[in-house]
């Protein structure tokens, strides 16, 4: 997501607008709080400002689907990631799109394929 924030025209600018306007967004309070505390990190101030930023989150929280998270697995190499897992199960998500490389190297949870935002985007142009 800090992608599609920081480069709206990238390919995961792409398929982050194009879930959103073909799809649902899941989110969870663990997920929203890890994505409000890294794009507030100082590092980004010269690519945004506070209004670009809360701009961002306000749209985003207003259209995807907020989940109550049932689940508390431990899948993932980096544990930092399985709460992504997490809300996808308890979400019942079609997809989890990511680059992030310890959840990609699962290429899929539960049925549910894991994609970078290039495979995803092409997946539905075909």
């Amino acid at each position: 997501m800090v992608s599609a924030l920081l480069f709206k025209d990238s390919i995961p600018g792409r398929a982050l607008y194009f879930a959103l306007a073909h799809g649902n967004i899941l989110i969870s309070s663990e997920t929203i709080t890890e994505l409000i505390e890294v794009i507030n990190r100082r590092k980004f101030d010269k690519y945004l400002t506070n209004d670009e930023r809360e701009e961002f989150l306000e749209s985003l929280l207003v259209r995807a689907e907020l989940v109550e998270v049932l689940e508390d697995l431990k899948i993932c190499r980096d544990p930092k990631d399985d709460k992504f897992l997490n809300l996808a199960s308890s979400g019942e998500a079609n997809f989890i799109v990511t680059g992030d490389d310890d959840l990609l190297i699962l290429k899929s949870y539960r049925d549910i394929p894991i994609l970078n935002a290039k495979d995803f985007l092409e997946l539905f142009s075909r």
